[in-house]
């Protein structure tokens, strides 16, 4: 299964229409949701490499909405109800229609649903992270 895998999430971070930027806030909110220090930190270097500012990273994981544009806002609510109700709520989608192109909205829910297994797969075999993440391990996980 790790060969195919790859392969699609490979995929998933080249081909993504949403870019870098509002991926990896995406990510770091599964990561945080999902209590995945490993996807956390490694996903903390490549937001920071996608012009995430370190103030930004932490107000994903502390999940103020206020300060972020109405689509960024939008993309971290609907990570939020696809991890809890496996959906994306009526008023959410309303907002993301106005902001994203079907293919984005497309990728939002597979980004999602990608990276919430990740952190399943990464918590339940226990990987532990490599001596270059361990700055960016957050409290906790």
């Amino acid at each position: 299964m790790t060969k195919p895998f790859l392969s699609f999430n490979r995929h998933l971070l080249a081909e993504n229409t949403l870019s870098a930027r509002q991926r990896e806030l995406v990510i770091l909110r599964v990561a945080h949701l999902r209590h995945c220090g490993y996807e956390w930190a490694q996903h903390t270097i490549l937001a920071e490499r996608a012009g995430i500012a370190p103030e930004e990273i932490a107000r994903v994981a502390h999940g103020a909405l206020r300060d972020w544009s109405t689509g960024e806002r939008a993309l971290l609510v609907a990570t939020d109800e696809l991890l809890a109700d496996g959906t994306i709520g009526e008023d959410t989608w309303h907002v993301l229609v106005g902001e994203f192109d079907d293919e984005q909205l497309m990728d939002l829910v597979f980004t999602v649903g990608t990276y919430a297994l990740v952190a399943m797969a990464l918590r339940s075999f226990g990987v532990e992270p490599e001596t270059e993440l361990l700055p960016h391990l957050p409290n906790g996980h």
